[in-house]
């Protein structure tokens, strides 16, 4: 019979968040595999949890997953740490769950800590709908393609960033999201949390002239929905009615769609509308 995986979220900076029901796994398993053996060492020695330790990070989680299966189909129960919140999310994890949905071997995934939604709630923004991004890439040519899609979400947006690439992050959400409200979280849950709500603008002002320290969550707000009807707006508002309707049937509605969708679009009766189609 297979052993188990639990996926063992940890805390992000205060020690006191850990579950009741973590503690509880950790003590139970056979083995505990942690992104950073010396880093996860502190947090098991401090709740007193003696256990088999091995390494389990980005640059050996594809082998290590296949070690750990066989593991986990010759009896044994292991769990998943990564160095503070859930495993899977920014960090390794999502591999390993992939490969036991795959061989059909059992999984518990617990909840935890993340300092994702601790960091929205503390935005201020909209949390009724949001998108993770994690990490951006270093490079801006591969990044910009990342911002080119999310640019015209509504969705609020966050991301994690280091402090020696904030100030270059801040200037790039900057020119390619405009001056939107961002709240920056710093140090979630430890000594020296901080909450700063600024506009991107002001925020690279800020950092300019106080250098980042700690780790960073990026709240951003999303697009305004008067934004992208005023953009909607400018494509067409310098077109007759006629030539609104064109330029949609020319986009491949039908004549019966395109009547609808400039109805819709200058708030004007349907039958209105159709008086300028006679010739199309």
């Amino acid at each position: 019979m297979s052993g188990k995986l639990y996926l063992v979220p940890t805390p992000i900076g205060n020690l006191k968040d850990i579950t009741l029901r973590a503690l509880e796994i950790l003590n139970s398993v056979d083995i505990i595999a942690a992104e950073d053996t010396r880093q996860s060492l502190k947090l098991l020695n401090h709740f007193n949890i003696k256990k088999s330790l091995i390494s389990y990070h980005q640059h050996n989680e594809q082998g290590r997953s296949e070690n750990i299966i066989e593991k986990l189909k010759g009896g044994l129960s292991v769990a998943i740490i990564s160095d503070a919140g859930t495993p899977g999310i920014s960090d390794p994890g999502s591999v390993i769950a992939v490969k036991c949905i795959e061989e059909g071997i059992p999984f518990e995934v617990l909840p935890g800590a993340t300092a994702i939604t601790t960091a929205l709630v503390y935005s201020g923004l909209d949390t009724t709908k949001f998108l993770f991004r994690g990490f951006l890439p270093r490079e801006n040519k591969d990044r910009r393609p990342i911002l080119e899609d999310l640019k015209s979400r509504t969705e609020t947006l966050i991301f994690y960033e280091a402090p020696h690439r904030l100030l270059d992050t801040l200037r790039f959400l900057r020119e390619n999201l405009g001056n939107r409200a961002i709240a920056i979280c710093r140090e979630l849950t430890k000594l020296h949390e901080e909450i700063l709500r600024f506009s991107l603008e002001e925020a690279v002002v800020h950092y300019t002239n106080n250098s980042p320290r700690g780790e960073y969550v990026l709240v951003v707000e999303g697009k305004k929905e008067e934004e992208i009807q005023q953009e909607e707006k400018a494509k067409w508002e310098n077109l007759s009615i006629e030539e609104h309707i064109k330029k949609y049937i020319s986009e491949g509605l039908t004549k019966k769609e395109a009547l609808k969708m400039v109805s819709k679009d200058r708030n004007l009766p349907k039958s209105e509308v159709y008086k300028y189609s006679f010739d199309l």
